[in-house]
């Protein structure tokens, strides 16, 4: 069983979900980008009991407010919803858990406030963006993002309605990691019925976010931040597995050789099989490396 919560803030609520005792170790779960709070509703059960798990909703997400009109989605917002999420709840030391987009807000939350957090676990992320090794294109991503924004308020285009198997399936084709029952689970959270049929919750200026990103060497030196504490889970068919990045992803083979090396005695690097949804998916496959990793005192836990 789980209880629903809401956080004030300036122009709304952050929405969250919690399961087990209030009283328990706090347990702060981040969803990936355009997805929700329910991502985790497969994996948390599995998990040890007697940890508070909270999952929020990211500003423009889920069950959470949109921001305010014209202002845009930069990545910061985010981890400043993780800091007023946790000032709410008034933890001052927590786990923090995060998939995707999520694994990125965490370890951008952990370089910054390394003091409110004990231990890391990064799904199919490893902690931050990559910068794009070419300028030029570094510059075009900020353009398109602003670029982007001006033209969603330009249209002032109203949120599609569709009915229950139209917006599945268009969720699932966006989303190719996606299981049928996975993608249902996500939309429960992620669309209001209205008279015309199902229509998304998240903003539509989501889309446009501008991206925070680091050069691999920034990205080691900050990992070595937070050595002792992190457990970093890679799917064999997700989107970090070396043999199938494509030629941009240069960086992350060499961060991957970093793990290898210097970072090897400091972070946890497991790859397990499935996709870039496995927890969701097959949450079996990473609960009991996740519970190891939880419940042992040193979090160098041995898997």
């Amino acid at each position: 069983m789980f209880s629903e919560l809401k956080f004030p803030v300036p122009w709304g609520h952050v929405a969250a979900k919690a399961w087990g005792p209030s009283e328990g170790h706090p347990v702060l779960c981040l969803h990936g980008w355009l997805d929700n709070a329910n991502t985790f509703d497969k994996l948390i059960p599995l998990l040890p009991k007697g940890y508070y798990y909270v999952a929020m909703d990211f500003s423009g997400h889920g069950l959470s407010s949109h921001r305010p009109a014209g202002a845009p989605y930069y990545f910061l917002d985010y981890v400043t919803d993780v800091r007023r999420v946790a000032a709410a709840l008034q933890w001052r030391r927590f786990t923090l858990m995060g998939h995707s987009m999520g694994g990125s807000v965490a370890g951008m939350f952990c370089f910054l406030y390394p003091e409110m957090v004990d231990k890391v676990i990064l799904l199919e992320n490893l902690g931050f963006l990559l910068a794009p090794e070419d300028t030029e294109a570094w510059l075009e991503s900020k353009r398109l993002a602003i670029d982007r924004l001006l033209s969603l308020e330009a249209k002032q285009q109203a949120p599609k309605a569709r009915s229950p198997e139209a917006a599945l399936e268009r969720l699932l084709e966006a989303n190719s990691h996606l299981t049928a029952e996975g993608g249902a689970v996500l939309l429960q959270r992620g669309a209001t019925e209205t008279p015309a049929g199902l229509v998304y919750n998240r903003d539509l200026r989501v889309r446009t976010q501008s991206r925070e990103y680091f050069t691999v060497e920034q990205c080691v030196k900050l990992l070595q931040k937070i050595q002792d504490r992190v457990l970093i889970i890679v799917a064999h068919d997700g989107l970090l597995v070396p043999y199938k990045l494509e030629t941009r992803n240069q960086f992350v083979k060499a961060l991957r050789e970093a793990f290898d090396t210097t970072l090897k005695e400091h972070i946890q690097l497991v790859e397990v099989p499935g996709s870039h949804f496995v927890h969701l998916n097959e949450p079996e496959v990473v609960s009991g490396i996740i519970s190891n990793f939880l419940t042992l005192q040193n979090a160098r836990a041995r898997l």
